[in-house]
């Protein structure tokens, strides 16, 4: 954990300057926004507890408002150790004896009381100086037992009846941070264990929360291992439902998913590992995490008047070093319905324009840009492709690029080299000689 007074950026006080900017938008977002927090015991026992609460201090100290469901699987094998009793799963989902219910009471209890502690800190030169804030916890879940399934008696293990959600509101209204365990309490005063993933999942949808942001050391990957960085919730579904019973992932993308479509604005699944990680998928675009939604926020269109801003701001840093050749802003307005951009959450990523040859049946790919936080992610393949399908729908052969930089992506993509002869007239006849721009075409088909 660094300390406040570490000079991060001594060196460089325009990059902090910048960084404050960047952070400015999200923190006007995300005040009086509902974020319910789940984490696994298992972050407790890595010794991560310490630097969660700064970071969820951090927020409500920014305005929002904050819901922990702290998991505590490890703690509860540890009792049940300590009572030389063993535990009993299937599909995952732990059957809960006598005995066993016991062990979740001593290990929830202990491990809330470690959780307040922690955000009771107030040393000077951490994180904490000078924080104040309030952890309540309370039977705000009401259980009910799972009963019988498939001849199996899951005796002390439920699944949440119903949450007080207007109880938790008025505490969050009075700036309390809420802290709920793996326990629901029957009208009849039973006790019974949950699992973390559905009590977050149930009170989140119950307060409409605008997040519900799950801390797990699973990470989210697909057939090829690669990190999702965003499903709909049909395709959370899925993925969920490839993987066994007792997957650890399994419940997190569930979880997900349900709260999505109860009306949930977003699921996250985020590294719990990873020191920072609730900071850097809040307050950065591309984040660490798997965002789960209704639908993918990602969308590649034509451009339109009001992405005028958002590319300009895209291709300047790149006209400046001389990647692209500069355009300026009328010559860009003119040209706009040429353009087709991609967008991520309102946020323009990268862009391309297509320049017309009607003669020789070829069409130019220019001015193609990648935000630098999105390079490495696909998404110049997905404009490629959008490009692409362009220009095969308005009747054209071949495309073809100029560029100085980027000449091996372009061959892995699919385009070959040519000359300058290999041109539209009218281009060979603009070719920049100074430049020296590397020429590539593809077919398509």
């Amino acid at each position: 954990m660094t300390s406040i007074t570490a000079p991060l950026f001594a060196d460089n006080p325009v990059l902090f300057v910048q960084w404050l900017r960047d952070v400015a938008p999200y923190v006007h977002t995300f005040r009086d926004k509902t974020f319910v927090i789940a984490f696994d015991g298992e972050l407790v026992e890595q010794g991560h507890l310490e630097d969660l609460a700064y970071d969820v201090s951090l927020l409500r100290a920014m305005g929002m408002r904050i819901v922990l469901v702290h998991g505590a699987r490890p703690q509860i094998e540890k009792q049940l150790s300590l009572r030389g009793k063993s535990s009993e799963f299937l599909n995952g989902i732990r059957i809960t004896s006598s005995a066993a219910l016991n062990s979740v009471k001593e290990a929830s209890g202990a491990l809330r009381l470690s959780i307040e502690a922690a955000f009771s800190q107030g040393l000077p030169n951490t994180p904490m100086a000078g924080s104040d804030i309030n952890v309540i916890s309370g039977n705000f879940v009401t259980a009910k037992p799972i009963g019988v399934l498939n001849g199996v008696d899951f005796q002390h293990t439920g699944e949440v009846r119903k949450v007080a959600h207007d109880d938790i509101i008025k505490q969050l209204a009075m700036g309390n941070v809420v802290l709920l365990s793996p326990l629901g309490f029957s009208p009849t005063g039973e006790a019974f264990n949950l699992t973390n993933t559905e009590v977050a999942a149930a009170v989140a949808s119950a307060l409409k929360a605008d997040k519900l942001i799950m801390m797990s050391d699973q990470a989210v990957l697909d057939e090829n291992g690669q990190w999702v960085s965003e499903y709909n919730a049909v395709q959370a579904r899925a993925a969920a439902e490839s993987l066994a019973l007792d997957h650890p992932l399994r419940p997190w993308l569930q979880a997900g998913y349900t709260a999505v479509e109860n009306g949930v604005a977003r699921a996250h699944i985020i590294p719990s590992d990873l020191d920072g990680s609730l900071l850097l998928e809040l307050f950065r675009h591309e984040g660490v995490g798997t965002m789960i939604t209704t639908k993918l926020l990602e969308t590649i269109r034509p451009a339109t008047p009001d992405d005028l801003g958002g590319i300009l701001q895209l291709i300047t840093p790149l006209e400046q070093n001389g990647t692209l050749v500069p355009r300026g802003r009328e010559k860009l307005e003119a040209e706009l319905p040429l353009f087709s951009v991609i967008e991520h959450d309102n946020y323009i990523l990268g862009c391309a324009a297509l320049y017309p040859f009607e003669e020789e049946k070829m069409a130019e790919m220019a001015c193609f840009s990648i935000d630098a936080t999105a390079q490495g992610t696909g998404l110049g393949s997905r404009i490629l492709k959008h490009m692409e399908q362009r220009a095969k729908a308005e009747g054209f052969k071949h495309l073809f690029v100029l560029t100085t930089r980027a000449a091996h992506w372009f061959l892995k993509n699919g385009f070959i080299a040519g000359t300058v002869d290999d041109l539209p007239s009218n281009k060979q006849s603009m070719y920049n000689w100074q430049r020296k721009s590397q020429i590539f075409i593809k077919k398509i088909v």
